[in-house]
């Protein structure tokens, strides 16, 4: 008898199922200290207690990407452990900050399935729930992948492609307790950019690259507990290389970003994103943004700037897709997020 998780295939996807990912994770400072060694990741608000109090939290909490690794990671085993891509993600959310001692879990619910014309591979849609120690839902979001089939000749489940918003409201935006950016210091943030000194249109080259290493990726997706094969196992893939996993390329950008956006302090919405090429060793990410839509918010001194933010594999040029609709082959990541920003 078999004792080991082969992982679900598309087969074993039904709507409105809902999957209790294991294993709860306590995170504490080593996870922001190893966090903050794997990318050049230095947002004020995530690096100094004495800033985040200055700002009206109790303390500096996690990184915003942190808390989604965490999350995510808990969910491959039972949805993208037998994926052959990740496909996008919508409707996501950060609702309440993690704190250094809290205690995270995972639950994910069916909300769509589709299978391929090729019959050996279908699309499964869930809605991701990260959850504390209180059952307080600390973030929430959608993604799609491309699973295998066990059987090639089983039958095609009823087609559901859910209804997704292309852009998460403004107003269903959480502006964490005590957020006020009205005495906000711009020299300890290290830039003077603020709300109103950006542009819609507006695109930001962040100039730095990082190469990404093979030991620094397997380190960080052992550290979100991520068990995908073709992120450590180089016979899972046809060429023989490890694939990096997305979250490496969208924590590397998101530090990267710090040169042109430092005081775009906290994510709290992710609209959409493609991992639009695969990374591997070897490969220098660099960044860019584009400034997509600015909103007001009820925070004091807060308000929400909407970013493209691109890694790419050369420099050099803002170039995204070709005639032919399709992402060039230099770009790695399309991201679509909201961030706090002082006005």
């Amino acid at each position: 008898m078999t004792k080991t998780n082969a992982g679900r295939f598309f087969e074993d996807y039904s709507i409105g199922q809902v999957i209790r990912h294991a294993v709860p994770r306590t995170v504490k400072m080593g996870e922001r200290a190893l966090y903050h060694a794997l990318y050049p990741a230095r947002h004020a608000l995530y690096s100094s207690d004495q800033f985040a109090q200055d700002c009206g939290l109790p303390f500096s909490p996690l990184d915003d990407m942190i808390a989604f690794h965490v999350v995510f990671g808990k969910t491959v085993p039972d949805v993208s452990l037998n994926a052959v891509a990740n496909l996008g993600y919508a409707e996501g959310r950060w609702i309440k900050p993690v704190w250094p001692g809290d205690t995270l879990r995972s639950e994910s619910e069916v909300i769509g399935v589709k299978q391929n014309s090729n019959g050996k591979t279908g699309v499964v849609w869930v809605r991701t729930r990260g959850l504390n120690q209180h059952d307080e839902l600390v973030l929430e979001y959608v993604r799609w992948v491309m699973v295998r089939k066990r059987d090639v000749d089983a039958p095609a489940p009823e087609t559901v492609v859910p209804e997704l918003n292309k852009v998460v409201p403004v107003g269903d935006l959480v502006i964490p307790k005590g957020l006020d950016f009205t005495k906000y210091d711009f020299d300890l943030a290290g830039e003077a950019h603020r709300w109103g000194d950006y542009e819609v249109g507006e695109k930001i080259d962040h100039v730095d690259g990082v190469t990404i290493e093979e030991a620094e990726h397997m380190m960080a997706t052992r550290l979100w507990q991520n068990t995908a094969k073709v992120h450590f196992d180089a016979s899972a893939r046809p060429d023989g290389r490890r694939l990096i996993y997305g979250g490496h390329v969208i924590s590397m950008a998101r530090a990267l970003s710090f040169n042109g956006l430092a005081n775009a302090q906290m994510i709290v919405g992710l609209n959409g994103g493609a991992h639009a090429n695969p990374c591997f060793s070897g490969d220098t990410v660099r960044a860019w943004s584009e400034v997509l839509d600015k909103a007001e918010t009820d925070g004091p001194g807060v308000g929400a700037v909407r970013l493209r933010l691109v890694a790419v594999k050369e420099g050099g040029s803002f170039d995204l897709k070709g005639d032919d609709g399709k992402y060039l082959p230099h770009v790695l990541l399309d991201l679509d997020y909201w961030a706090l920003m002082p006005v």
